[in-house]
């Protein structure tokens, strides 16, 4: 059974039963769940060796930029030749590309001559140009000579490398189609220049191709999934800046803010919260349907640097955004009609925010306290970002094994070579994708861990508070904050790293379970049956109770680990219990307050949305070799980020809240319905019956 708390996290008397010893949450404590803080210091080891793995074998350009026929990154300044500035993939042999788009064709894209350009070569208007390879051998050219002469040393060749360049085998080949910058690849327009072609014909040159397939093949190759999933990555990596700004330095200041202004304006804020809300999730569905194309003429578009007007070019991207924004508008819907429906609960929010007011307000380090979370998470996840581009980039550049008639002019050997002429592509072996999957979890857990952390310091520090009574005593430190986290440092970081091991568990059971029936349903080539949908939303929705649950107990979980010392469970048992027999006194007041403060949470977080699509809307992010294939993951990890800080911030309101009720209720039990250790500054709000009855019972 439970014992009362009076005794351990308020004064209690010594043998002679009169004299009051002992302090504010001091007692005898001892370090809890060790098994699981073992755990946890391994799971930390070994994401340091995953991430090496990593920094060792990655390289983001591969996200961004193609491989040519030397297996050479476009844009890597180490490669041999030297390529810092030719980052768009460029294949030469255009009876290659048109063989690779046939259907029933064993020539694969892959196997294609490609070479690394600054530009997409155009065909002459009056003359025939020409893309030739990398000078070496008896082409005496540096490589910034071959670029100045646009690729072309056609004169230079011997008459033996001209015949074999009319043979479309090199060292020099035709420029008969046009070409456009599709996201750095070259892609070929299916409108032949009838006046290159004229002059290719009357130099003895062999037929070429000209059925419109030769552009599907490299239109089929740069939207393929795992090159769209690869150009997303690379746009985190490409738009770092927006990163650190809308999802660091933009939530903490607005996070500051809003707890400034609950502690000063706290009858306004719910009133302020859900408006801004509304108009920021409006703004945000607008700027969606801006880049899908529906509302003006700013569709995000494939294609980088100029082009013909009539070219029009969509990607995967587009669809992205266009289902995203679909999907935006369901939810701004339904949170205009939520908003709508808590209107009457408004000034129950307010009493609710009270509580939470009067805290910050006697204990002023809260308001600072979440800066030091706030940091360690800023280093972890700058750490993280980086080590997951190197993961998803650390395939292996190997040679293809093919059998294809892919002959070319080889300039070192003098000579036409058709062994081991196949291309190179980037090798992804199993063990990497488990060490994604291990890098997603860690990054879970550990986000989750340092939310805990945060919350376990703020509830023992305004526990702290409330059993000294709300007065300022020698027993509560100026900096309470501080003697908290010491105690959590101490004594329960184990307890925590379960509590926090939990959740990211049972969400990583929902993500599996979508992956499973997402494979399921590409493999059977079908519809799902209407029972297996009924099974996998019954599933999903099942889980998200357990997770809602699970993560409701943690909190007050929590609250009494920081008071109590005890261990996870033992703690959760006993604010289960205490919530259980409180339940009508505590339930709505509660409900109303977190609906508050996730709507500000969201503002928060809507707030960098749309501040990171305005940055993304700049010449730096729409052009050039920083040029974002979409804002989507870019604002999407921003909208995330700023919810986590806007949670650590809010954090200080939400758990001084949480604590407050659960010490007022414990000590209502203990002391036979009369709460004799709260603060004056809380009893007319939480003691008040006619207070207690309208929170409970609504208007």
């Amino acid at each position: 059974m439970r014992g009362p708390l009076g005794a351990v996290i308020g004064r209690y008397p010594s043998s002679d039963g009169v004299t009051q010893m002992g302090g504010i949450i001091r007692h005898n404590r001892k370090c809890r769940d060790i098994i699981v803080l073992v755990i946890f210091i391994a799971f930390w080891i070994a994401m340091i060796v995953n991430s090496s793995f990593g920094f060792n074998q990655g390289n983001p350009l591969r996200l961004t930029y193609g491989l040519d026929y030397k297996g050479n990154v476009c844009g890597d300044k180490h490669a041999h030749p030297g390529l810092s500035e030719l980052e768009l993939r460029y294949w030469q042999n255009p009876n290659q590309v048109y063989q690779s788009g046939l259907k029933d064709s064993q020539f694969k894209l892959a196997d294609a001559r490609s070479i690394c350009l600054s530009e997409c070569p155009m065909p002459s208007e009056d003359s025939l140009n020409w893309v030739c390879d990398y000078p070496e051998g008896d082409i005496r050219l540096s490589m910034k000579d071959w670029i100045n002469r646009n690729y072309d040393y056609f004169e230079f060749l011997t008459p033996e490398m001209r015949n074999s360049s009319l043979q479309l085998q090199g060292p020099c080949y035709p420029v008969i189609f046009p070409t456009v910058n599709v996201y750095w690849s070259c892609q070929f327009i299916a409108r032949a220049s009838n006046t290159s072609l004229k002059h290719w014909q009357q130099m003895g040159g062999v037929n070429i191709n000209e059925d419109i397939v030769i552009d599907k093949s490299i239109h089929k190759s740069i939207n393929s999934r795992s090159a769209v999933l690869e150009r997303y990555m690379a746009d985190i990596g490409k738009a770092w800046p927006v990163l650190i700004v809308c999802g660091g330095i933009l939530p903490l200041f607005l996070s500051v803010i809003w707890l400034m202004m609950i502690r000063h304006f706290v009858a306004a804020m719910p009133w302020i919260t859900v408006v801004l809300f509304n108009v920021l999730i409006i703004s945000v569905t607008m700027f969606y349907y801006l880049k899908a194309g529906w509302i003006g003429n700013d569709a995000i578009s494939p294609i980088i640097g100029e082009h013909d007007p009539y070219i029009s070019v969509y990607g995967r991207e587009l669809t992205h955004i266009r289902v995203v924004t679909i999907l935006m508008t369901f939810i701004m819907v339904v949170a205009i009609l939520t908003s709508i429906a808590i209107v009457r609960r408004i000034l129950m929010a307010t009493s609710v925010l009270k509580v939470a007011a009067k805290v910050i307000g006697e204990v002023q380090a809260l308001i600072i306290f979440p800066l030091i979370p706030y940091t360690v998470l800023a280093v972890f996840y700058m750490f993280w970002i980086s080590a997951a581009l190197h993961l998803f980039s650390s395939g292996q550049v190997v040679q293809n094994n093919c059998n294809s008639n892919c002959c070319t002019y080889d300039l070192i050997a003098k000579r036409v070579n058709c062994d081991r002429c196949c291309g190179y592509s980037i090798h992804y072996t199993p063990h990497i994708g488990v060490a994604i999957l291990f890098h997603l979890f860690g990054c879970y857990w550990a986000t989750q861990f340092f939310i805990a952390c945060s919350s376990t310091v703020i509830a023992g520090s305004v526990a702290s508070y409330y059993w000294a009574r709300g007065e300022t005593s020698p027993e509560i430190p100026f900096l309470s904050v501080f003697s908290s986290m010491k105690r959590l440092m101490r004594y329960s970081l184990g307890s925590v790293a379960l509590g926090s091991l939990i959740v990211s568990f049972v969400e990583s059971i929902r993500f599996l379970l979508e992956a499973i029936r997402r494979k399921l349903k590409v493999s059977s080539h079908g519809h799902d049956s209407c029972l297996g949908k009924a099974a996998y939303q019954f599933s999903q929705c099942f889980l998200r109770c357990i997770e809602w649950t699970i993560k409701s107990v943690n909190r007050n979980g929590y609250i009494m680990i920081a008071i109590t010392g005890k261990s996870f469970f033992s703690a959760s048992f006993i604010a289960t219990e205490l919530i259980m027999n409180n339940i009508l006194k505590i339930g709505r007041l509660n409900v109303i307050g977190d609906v508050i403060l996730f709507l500000g949470k969201l503002c928060v977080s809507l707030s960098c949305a749309l501040f990171a699509f305005l940055m993304l809307d700049t010449h730096k992010y729409n052009s050039a070799h920083n040029k974002t294939s979409s804002p989507l993951l870019p604002v999407v990890v921003c909208w995330a980020l700023g919810y986590i800080v806007a949670t650590l911030f809010f954090a200080v309101v939400e758990m001084s809240i949480d604590t407050i009720v659960l010490s007022f209720c414990q000590d209502s039990e203990e002391h036979q319905g009369t709460a004799q250790y709260a603060p004056p500054l809380l009893v007319e709000t939480l003691s008040d019956q006619n207070e207690m009855q309208r929170l409970t019972q609504g208007p």
